[in-house]
C-alpha cells in the first residue's frame, strides 16, 4: 500500500489521531427522530462558515426547521461584529441549526442567542464537567489555570422573514499553542471529562432541544419558561463592573445588575441611572 504524501496530511480526516473525525450516520441514528426538533444533520469536511451555508440553504427553501450543519472546519467562521473565528481542523464544534419559532413573537426572538448558551453551558456542565459561564451575550467563558477563558460563542442570525439560524462554536481539545488569542481557553485546557466531540455535539444539540421547546411553549415569555431565571443564574456579566461600547461610538461604565424581559443588560451607572443595552459589545472591567 502507497503510503499517503505528507502533502495530503491536513487534509487527512485521521491525521490527527487524538482530533477523529465526526460519524454523520451515527448522529443522526442518536438525534433524528419522529417527532423531534432535529429533522436533518450533515457533517460537512471544511466549509467558510455554516451560518452563510445554512442560511442560504433555508433561504432557498432547501433547509427547514431542525436542519443541522456541522463542519469539521472552518475557514471563514464569523462572531459578533464580524469577528473571525477560526481553529484547527476538528479541534473543536462549528455548526450551525436552523429555527422556526412560529408562534412566538418577533419582538421576544432576542432570546434566541441567550437561550442557546444556556443550553450550551448546561450540555458542558453535564457531559464534559466544564463549568460554564456567560458573558452578556453570547459568550461561553471556562477557566483555565484560574483566568477567565472564552472557549466559545453564538451567533444568531435571521435566514428570512420566519427563520433564524444559530451558529455555536467551542473549542474543544485546542492546546495551549494553538490559541488564537491569550484570552482564549478549550474544554481541555479547562480540564473536561471528556473531548468527544461526538459526546458533546449530542448533549448541546438535546439541551437545546429541550431549552427551546420550553421556551416555544411558553410563546417566547423568558419569565414562564424558566429562561430569564437559568440565564441570569449562568450569567458572569451580572454583579461585575462593565463597558458597554454601543452604536454609534457612546459607551457606558457601570455594573451590570439585570437581564431585563427583552434580554437587555441593565447597566446601572455612577449617576444613578439604569440604562439597558440590547446591543453593544461588553467589556468586564477588573475591579479595584
Amino acid at each position: 500500500m502507497t503510503p499517503p504524501d505528507a502533502s495530503d496530511a491536513h487534509d487527512n480526516r485521521w491525521s490527527d489521531l487524538d482530533r477523529p473525525p465526526l460519524n454523520g450516520a451515527a448522529l443522526r441514528r442518536a438525534l433524528v427522530r419522529a417527532g423531534g426538533l432535529w429533522t436533518e444533520l450533515e457533517v460537512a469536511q471544511r466549509t467558510g462558515s455554516t451560518n452563510t451555508d445554512l442560511a442560504a440553504r433555508v433561504a432557498k427553501g432547501e433547509a427547514g426547521e431542525g436542519a443541522v450543519l456541522v463542519a469539521e472546519e472552518q475557514n471563514a467562521g464569523r462572531g459578533r461584529l464580524d469577528r473571525r473565528w477560526t481553529a484547527p481542523a476538528r479541534s473543536g464544534l462549528f455548526f450551525s441549526v436552523a429555527l422556526r419559532p412560529t408562534g412566538v413573537p418577533v419582538e421576544r426572538w432576542g432570546w434566541l442567542p441567550l437561550l442557546t448558551g444556556v443550553a450550551v453551558a448546561t450540555a458542558l456542565a453535564r457531559t464534559a464537567g466544564v463549568d460554564t459561564a456567560l458573558k452578556w451575550p453570547n459568550d461561553l467563558l471556562v477557566t483555565v489555570d484560574g483566568e477567565e477563558r472564552k472557549a466559545g460563542g453564538i451567533l444568531a442570525e435571521r435566514a428570512g422573514p420566519d427563520a433564524v439560524v444559530v451558529g455555536i462554536g467551542v473549542n474543544v481539545s485546542l492546546r495551549a499553542e494553538e490559541l488564537p488569542v491569550p484570552g482564549a481557553g478549550s474544554l481541555a485546557l479547562a480540564g473536561a471529562a471528556t473531548t468527544d466531540r461526538a459526546t458533546v455535539l449530542r448533549a448541546v444539540l438535546r439541551s437545546l432541544e429541550d431549552w427551546y421547546g420550553r421556551w416555544r411553549d411558553a410563546s417566547g415569555d423568558p419569565a414562564a419558561s424558566g429562561l430569564q431565571e437559568a440565564y441570569a443564574a449562568g450569567c458572569a456579566t451580572l454583579g461585575r463592573a462593565v463597558r458597554a461600547e454601543l452604536p454609534g461610538g457612546r459607551s457606558i461604565v457601570g455594573e451590570a445588575v439585570a437581564v431585563d424581559g427583552h434580554g437587555r443588560i441593565v447597566i446601572a451607572t455612577r449617576d444613578g441611572v439604569q440604562e439597558p443595552v440590547g446591543a453593544g459589545d461588553v467589556v468586564h472591567l477588573r475591579t479595584v
